[in-house]
């Protein structure tokens, strides 16, 4: 994905809009390119700069540029908290000739019997929290997501027609890899300590029915437009 990228665009320096703790940044940086991030959030800015990123607190869409651009501009699992005109609008700004904007999300593709007992964990150990049915929502939710920046960038002019490549991929996760990254998904920082203990009890004992190991395969889709500003 960060070389697809990478070809569209004319150079190396990125900005990356809603940065977070640097996770999309590190595949940039690997690939030898100079990244600054834009973070509305505090906390997160500051793990980022502990990672070794430069960061500007700010919401993308009162971010200043002050005159500096960019080869391209990235969003990986942040574009939504975006406004798609606003924010397609000032990454042009930011943007190179011969720049593209890039946003991007990794949707979670798993096996069905493991996405039933995962939902099933949801509805039978925290049936009164918003997550009945889990949160493998897979590419038809994700959908909207695609389509509203795709119609954003091209209500804000100055790209070129918007392109959607998809890239698959797959990882095995272990028990207990797996419950330390339930906590970290969106939401799920408002469940009592009691209902999360609950609902990570259930989400291991249905992956210790599997073995204890799982692979969760996964879609990461990209929105992808050159800049047409000369």
């Amino acid at each position: 994905m960060v070389e697809a990228i990478l070809g569209a665009t004319s150079g190396a320096d990125v900005l990356d809009v809603g940065m977070g703790t640097g996770v999309s940044a590190e595949a940039f940086d690997r690939a030898g390119c100079r990244v600054l991030g834009v973070e509305p959030d505090e906390r997160m800015a500051q793990c980022a700069k502990e990672r070794g990123f430069e960061v500007e607190v700010s919401k993308f869409e009162d971010w200043d540029p002050l005159g500096r651009t960019f080869d391209a501009v990235i969003a990986g699992q942040s574009w939504h908290w975006v406004d798609p005109v606003a924010g397609a609008a000032k990454a042009a700004l930011a943007l190179r000739p011969g720049g593209a904007l890039a946003v991007f999300w990794n949707v979670f593709l798993p096996p069905p019997d493991l996405a039933a007992a995962f939902a099933e964990a949801y509805r039978r150990e925290v049936p009164d929290v918003p997550f009945t049915g889990g949160t493998m929502l897979g590419l038809a939710a994700y959908s909207q997501f695609f389509t509203k920046a795709a119609d954003g960038i091209r209500r804000a002019g100055s790209f070129d027609q918007p392109e959607e490549r998809r890239f698959d991929w797959r990882r095995s996760y272990s028990k207990d890899e797996w419950l330390d990254l339930v906590p970290t998904f969106g939401g799920h920082n408002l469940f009592r300590p009691d209902q999360l203990e609950k609902l990570l009890q259930g989400i291991g004992s249905e992956i210790d029915a599997v073995g204890g190991r799982f692979v969760m395969e996964f879609a990461t889709v990209v929105v992808l437009a050159a800049s047409s500003r000369p």
